[in-house]
Protein backbone atom coordinates (compact mmCIF):
# COMPACT_ATOMS: atom_id res chain seq x y z
CA UNK A 1 0.00 0.00 0.00
CA UNK A 2 0.92 3.45 -1.18
CA UNK A 3 2.02 5.52 2.32
CA UNK A 4 1.13 9.57 1.64
CA UNK A 5 2.19 11.94 4.31
CA UNK A 6 -1.24 13.23 4.93
CA UNK A 7 -4.51 11.62 4.40
CA UNK A 8 -7.18 14.13 4.04
CA UNK A 9 -11.04 13.24 5.78
CA UNK A 10 -13.70 15.93 4.53
CA UNK A 11 -16.53 17.46 2.62
CA UNK A 12 -16.57 17.46 -0.99
CA UNK A 13 -18.08 20.24 -3.24
CA UNK A 14 -17.42 22.56 -6.14
CA UNK A 15 -17.93 26.25 -5.56
CA UNK A 16 -19.77 28.77 -7.78
CA UNK A 17 -18.22 31.87 -7.34
CA UNK A 18 -20.02 35.21 -8.39
CA UNK A 19 -17.62 38.66 -8.29
CA UNK A 20 -19.09 41.60 -8.92
CA UNK A 21 -22.28 41.59 -7.20
CA UNK A 22 -24.06 44.66 -8.45
CA UNK A 23 -26.09 45.22 -4.76
CA UNK A 24 -27.46 42.51 -2.50
CA UNK A 25 -29.95 39.69 -3.09
CA UNK A 26 -33.24 40.43 -2.05
CA UNK A 27 -36.87 38.07 -2.29
CA UNK A 28 -38.49 39.10 -5.20
CA UNK A 29 -36.27 40.62 -6.89
CA UNK A 30 -32.97 39.65 -9.49
CA UNK A 31 -29.46 41.79 -9.31
CA UNK A 32 -26.35 41.02 -11.58
CA UNK A 33 -22.96 39.72 -10.88
CA UNK A 34 -20.43 40.52 -13.70
CA UNK A 35 -17.95 37.68 -13.23
CA UNK A 36 -18.52 34.23 -12.81
CA UNK A 37 -16.65 31.20 -12.25
CA UNK A 38 -17.28 27.48 -11.70
CA UNK A 39 -14.33 25.60 -9.74
CA UNK A 40 -13.04 22.70 -6.90
CA UNK A 41 -14.61 23.84 -3.69
CA UNK A 42 -14.82 22.81 0.24
CA UNK A 43 -12.27 23.32 2.80
CA UNK A 44 -10.94 19.93 3.02
CA UNK A 45 -10.18 19.84 -1.25
CA UNK A 46 -8.42 23.50 -1.05
CA UNK A 47 -6.46 22.30 1.77
CA UNK A 48 -5.74 19.07 0.03
CA UNK A 49 -5.05 20.52 -3.23
CA UNK A 50 -2.56 23.12 -2.04
CA UNK A 51 -0.81 21.07 0.23
CA UNK A 52 -0.09 18.85 -2.46
CA UNK A 53 1.23 21.63 -4.58
CA UNK A 54 3.29 22.37 -2.04
CA UNK A 55 5.00 18.89 -2.10
CA UNK A 56 3.55 16.70 0.45
CA UNK A 57 2.02 13.31 -0.87
CA UNK A 58 -1.33 13.53 0.05
CA UNK A 59 -4.85 11.17 -0.28
CA UNK A 60 -8.47 12.18 0.04
CA UNK A 61 -11.38 10.56 1.99
CA UNK A 62 -14.83 11.66 1.36
CA UNK A 63 -17.84 10.94 -0.39
CA UNK A 64 -19.56 12.43 -3.77
CA UNK A 65 -22.37 11.84 -5.96
CA UNK A 66 -22.32 10.52 -9.54
CA UNK A 67 -23.30 13.55 -11.19
CA UNK A 68 -21.04 15.97 -13.59
CA UNK A 69 -19.92 18.01 -10.20
CA UNK A 70 -18.69 14.72 -8.95
CA UNK A 71 -16.65 14.60 -12.55
CA UNK A 72 -15.56 18.31 -11.42
CA UNK A 73 -14.15 17.25 -8.42
CA UNK A 74 -12.45 14.12 -9.13
CA UNK A 75 -10.63 15.91 -11.79
CA UNK A 76 -9.47 18.99 -10.04
CA UNK A 77 -7.81 16.77 -7.39
CA UNK A 78 -5.91 14.67 -9.51
CA UNK A 79 -4.78 17.71 -11.52
CA UNK A 80 -3.35 18.84 -8.24
CA UNK A 81 -2.20 15.70 -7.76
CA UNK A 82 -4.12 14.23 -4.85
CA UNK A 83 -4.77 10.45 -4.75
CA UNK A 84 -8.56 9.57 -4.58
CA UNK A 85 -8.66 6.11 -4.75
CA UNK A 86 -10.44 6.20 -1.12
CA UNK A 87 -13.06 8.69 -2.64
CA UNK A 88 -16.14 6.47 -2.04
CA UNK A 89 -19.67 7.42 -4.56
CA UNK A 90 -23.30 7.47 -3.51
CA UNK A 91 -25.95 6.14 -6.10
CA UNK A 92 -28.07 8.09 -3.56
CA UNK A 93 -26.86 11.64 -2.86
CA UNK A 94 -25.57 14.36 -5.20
CA UNK A 95 -22.32 15.85 -4.93
CA UNK A 96 -22.39 18.57 -2.78
CA UNK A 97 -22.30 22.64 -4.18
CA UNK A 98 -21.43 25.90 -2.74
CA UNK A 99 -22.92 29.55 -4.36
CA UNK A 100 -20.31 31.95 -3.12
CA UNK A 101 -21.29 35.53 -3.25
CA UNK A 102 -18.15 37.83 -3.27
CA UNK A 103 -18.26 41.46 -1.75
CA UNK A 104 -14.96 42.78 -1.50
CA UNK A 105 -13.34 41.11 1.50
CA UNK A 106 -15.97 39.40 2.50
CA UNK A 107 -18.36 36.57 1.15
CA UNK A 108 -21.81 35.28 1.69
CA UNK A 109 -22.11 31.37 1.29
CA UNK A 110 -24.80 29.15 0.55
CA UNK A 111 -24.26 25.19 0.51
CA UNK A 112 -25.71 22.04 -0.38
CA UNK A 113 -24.05 19.31 2.08
CA UNK A 114 -25.50 16.49 -0.27
CA UNK A 115 -23.54 13.44 -0.43
CA UNK A 116 -20.72 15.25 1.96
CA UNK A 117 -23.26 14.71 4.91
CA UNK A 118 -23.31 10.51 4.81
CA UNK A 119 -19.80 10.14 4.90
CA UNK A 120 -19.59 7.55 8.09
CA UNK A 121 -16.75 7.08 10.74
CA UNK A 122 -16.58 3.29 9.99
CA UNK A 123 -16.01 4.13 6.67
CA UNK A 124 -12.69 5.50 7.55
CA UNK A 125 -11.19 2.31 8.01
CA UNK A 126 -7.98 1.34 9.82
CA UNK A 127 -6.81 0.34 6.47
CA UNK A 128 -6.64 3.94 5.32
CA UNK A 129 -5.57 5.38 8.18
CA UNK A 130 -2.73 3.00 7.82
CA UNK A 131 -2.00 4.50 4.45
CA UNK A 132 -0.86 7.83 5.98
CA UNK A 133 0.93 9.39 8.03
CA UNK A 134 -1.13 12.17 9.08
CA UNK A 135 -4.28 12.59 9.35
CA UNK A 136 -6.02 15.74 8.89
CA UNK A 137 -10.27 16.40 9.02
CA UNK A 138 -11.80 20.50 8.36
CA UNK A 139 -16.05 21.00 8.49
CA UNK A 140 -16.54 18.82 11.43
CA UNK A 141 -20.04 20.36 10.86
CA UNK A 142 -20.98 19.90 7.54
CA UNK A 143 -20.37 16.66 7.93
CA UNK A 144 -23.26 14.94 10.19
CA UNK A 145 -22.96 11.51 10.10
CA UNK A 146 -19.20 12.11 10.64
CA UNK A 147 -19.40 14.59 13.37
CA UNK A 148 -21.34 12.41 16.01
CA UNK A 149 -18.37 9.84 16.41
CA UNK A 150 -15.59 12.11 15.50
CA UNK A 151 -13.79 11.15 18.77
CA UNK A 152 -13.44 7.39 17.50
CA UNK A 153 -11.88 8.62 14.26
CA UNK A 154 -9.36 10.68 16.17
CA UNK A 155 -8.60 8.11 18.88
CA UNK A 156 -8.26 5.35 15.61
CA UNK A 157 -5.60 7.87 14.22
CA UNK A 158 -3.47 8.17 17.19
CA UNK A 159 -3.83 4.31 18.26
CA UNK A 160 -2.33 3.80 15.12
CA UNK A 161 0.80 6.02 15.37
CA UNK A 162 -0.69 9.20 13.10
CA UNK A 163 -0.54 12.70 14.06
CA UNK A 164 -3.44 14.82 13.52
CA UNK A 165 -4.76 18.01 12.45
CA UNK A 166 -8.30 19.58 12.11
CA UNK A 167 -9.67 22.62 11.16
CA UNK A 168 -13.43 23.15 12.37
CA UNK A 169 -14.86 25.77 10.01
CA UNK A 170 -18.09 27.64 10.45
CA UNK A 171 -21.53 25.73 12.01
CA UNK A 172 -23.78 26.76 9.92
CA UNK A 173 -26.33 25.96 12.50
CA UNK A 174 -24.32 28.00 15.21
CA UNK A 175 -24.87 25.74 18.28
CA UNK A 176 -20.77 24.65 18.14
CA UNK A 177 -21.66 21.22 19.86
CA UNK A 178 -18.59 19.60 19.75
CA UNK A 179 -16.68 18.37 22.97
CA UNK A 180 -13.63 19.58 22.90
CA UNK A 181 -12.50 18.53 26.21
CA UNK A 182 -12.94 14.47 24.61
CA UNK A 183 -11.09 15.51 21.07
CA UNK A 184 -8.60 17.84 21.86
CA UNK A 185 -6.52 15.05 23.62
CA UNK A 186 -6.62 13.27 19.88
CA UNK A 187 -5.48 16.08 18.38
CA UNK A 188 -2.09 17.38 17.73
CA UNK A 189 -2.88 20.94 15.84
CA UNK A 190 -6.38 22.25 16.14
CA UNK A 191 -6.90 24.93 13.79
CA UNK A 192 -9.93 27.38 14.45
CA UNK A 193 -9.99 30.92 13.16
CA UNK A 194 -10.54 33.26 16.28
CA UNK A 195 -14.43 33.44 15.65
CA UNK A 196 -14.75 29.74 15.77
CA UNK A 197 -12.84 29.34 18.41
CA UNK A 198 -14.61 32.04 20.53
CA UNK A 199 -17.69 30.87 19.73
CA UNK A 200 -16.35 26.96 20.45
CA UNK A 201 -14.74 28.03 23.78
CA UNK A 202 -17.69 30.23 24.76
CA UNK A 203 -15.45 33.00 25.53
CA UNK A 204 -14.71 36.79 24.25
CA UNK A 205 -11.41 36.37 23.87
CA UNK A 206 -8.38 34.61 22.59
CA UNK A 207 -6.58 34.72 26.00
CA UNK A 208 -9.91 33.58 28.32
CA UNK A 209 -10.82 30.51 25.49
CA UNK A 210 -7.34 29.28 25.99
CA UNK A 211 -7.34 29.27 29.48
CA UNK A 212 -10.71 27.07 28.99
CA UNK A 213 -8.85 24.36 27.13
CA UNK A 214 -5.26 24.21 28.46
CA UNK A 215 -5.63 21.13 30.56
CA UNK A 216 -6.14 19.04 27.87
CA UNK A 217 -5.60 20.60 24.63
CA UNK A 218 -2.80 20.54 22.80
CA UNK A 219 -1.19 22.79 20.40
CA UNK A 220 -3.65 25.22 19.23
CA UNK A 221 -3.58 27.65 16.31
CA UNK A 222 -5.64 30.65 15.63
CA UNK A 223 -6.38 32.37 12.32
CA UNK A 224 -6.48 36.04 12.87
CA UNK A 225 -7.30 37.59 9.09
CA UNK A 226 -4.83 41.03 8.60
CA UNK A 227 -3.82 40.28 12.50
CA UNK A 228 -1.60 37.19 11.65
CA UNK A 229 -2.16 34.09 13.58
CA UNK A 230 -1.68 32.78 17.18
CA UNK A 231 0.15 30.01 18.17
CA UNK A 232 -0.66 28.24 21.88
CA UNK A 233 1.64 25.42 23.01
CA UNK A 234 3.37 24.46 26.46
CA UNK A 235 1.95 26.80 28.22
CA UNK A 236 2.83 29.69 25.74
CA UNK A 237 1.01 32.02 23.40
CA UNK A 238 3.42 33.00 20.21
CA UNK A 239 1.82 34.90 17.42
CA UNK A 240 3.14 36.42 14.02
CA UNK A 241 2.27 39.17 11.73
CA UNK A 242 0.26 38.45 8.58
CA UNK A 243 1.66 39.00 4.86
CA UNK A 244 -0.55 41.89 3.92
CA UNK A 245 -1.65 42.10 0.26
CA UNK A 246 -2.45 45.33 -0.98
CA UNK A 247 -4.08 43.51 -4.21
CA UNK A 248 -6.59 41.07 -2.92
CA UNK A 249 -8.86 39.20 -5.07
CA UNK A 250 -10.57 37.17 -2.35
CA UNK A 251 -10.24 35.66 0.21
CA UNK A 252 -11.94 32.13 -0.37
CA UNK A 253 -10.01 29.25 0.50
CA UNK A 254 -7.16 31.45 2.29
CA UNK A 255 -7.61 29.76 6.25
CA UNK A 256 -7.20 26.73 4.16
CA UNK A 257 -4.15 27.52 2.66
CA UNK A 258 -3.04 28.66 5.84
CA UNK A 259 -3.35 25.48 6.93
CA UNK A 260 -1.78 23.49 4.39
CA UNK A 261 1.37 25.81 4.47
CA UNK A 262 1.62 24.85 8.31
CA UNK A 263 0.79 21.56 7.94
CA UNK A 264 3.32 21.12 4.99
CA UNK A 265 5.80 22.21 7.36
CA UNK A 266 4.69 20.49 11.01
CA UNK A 267 5.24 16.88 9.34
CA UNK A 268 8.97 17.57 8.52
CA UNK A 269 9.45 18.37 11.75
CA UNK A 270 9.99 22.06 11.49
CA UNK A 271 9.57 24.40 14.52
CA UNK A 272 6.11 25.38 15.31
CA UNK A 273 7.12 29.36 15.06
CA UNK A 274 8.04 28.84 11.71
CA UNK A 275 5.03 26.74 10.77
CA UNK A 276 3.18 29.97 11.87
CA UNK A 277 5.23 31.99 10.03
CA UNK A 278 5.00 29.66 6.50
CA UNK A 279 1.20 29.28 7.01
CA UNK A 280 0.68 33.11 7.03
CA UNK A 281 2.60 33.01 4.18
CA UNK A 282 0.43 30.85 2.05
CA UNK A 283 -2.41 32.17 3.37
CA UNK A 284 -1.19 35.32 1.55
CA UNK A 285 -0.51 33.95 -1.59
CA UNK A 286 -3.83 32.43 -1.79
CA UNK A 287 -5.53 36.23 -2.27
CA UNK A 288 -3.10 36.80 -4.90
CA UNK A 289 -5.96 35.12 -7.76
CA UNK A 290 -9.58 33.88 -7.37
CA UNK A 291 -10.76 31.14 -5.76
CA UNK A 292 -8.74 28.73 -3.36
CA UNK A 293 -6.30 27.21 -5.29
CA UNK A 294 -5.69 29.14 -8.35
CA UNK A 295 -2.81 31.00 -6.63
CA UNK A 296 -1.09 27.20 -5.79
CA UNK A 297 -0.11 26.64 -10.07
CA UNK A 298 2.98 24.87 -9.23
CA UNK A 299 6.26 25.19 -6.92
CA UNK A 300 8.10 27.56 -8.87
CA UNK A 301 4.51 30.35 -9.35
CA UNK A 302 4.28 29.60 -5.31
CA UNK A 303 7.71 30.45 -4.85
CA UNK A 304 7.88 33.32 -7.38
CA UNK A 305 4.80 35.41 -5.22
CA UNK A 306 6.36 34.33 -2.29
CA UNK A 307 10.06 36.42 -3.41
CA UNK A 308 8.27 38.66 -5.45
CA UNK A 309 5.00 40.01 -3.53
CA UNK A 310 5.94 38.85 -0.08
CA UNK A 311 9.69 39.46 -0.02
CA UNK A 312 9.93 35.86 1.90
CA UNK A 313 13.52 35.07 1.97
CA UNK A 314 13.20 31.35 2.65
CA UNK A 315 12.87 28.50 -0.18
CA UNK A 316 9.58 26.84 0.03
Amino acid sequence: MKIFDVLVVGELNVDIILNDIQGFPAIGKEILSKDFNLTLGSSSAIFASNLSTLGSSVAFMGKIGTDDFAVTVENSLREKNVDTEFILKSVVHKTGATVVMNYDMDRANITYPGAMEHLKEEEVTDTILRSAKHLHLSSVFLQTALKKDIVQLFKRAKALGLTTSMDPQWDPQETWDLNLKELLPFVDVFLPNVLEFQFLTGSDSIASGIDKVASFANRIVIKDGENGAHLWYDSKLVSKAAYLNDNVIDCIGAGDSFDAGFIHHYIQGKPLAECLDFGNLTGAINTTASGGTTAFKNKEHIQAIAKNKFSYPIAL
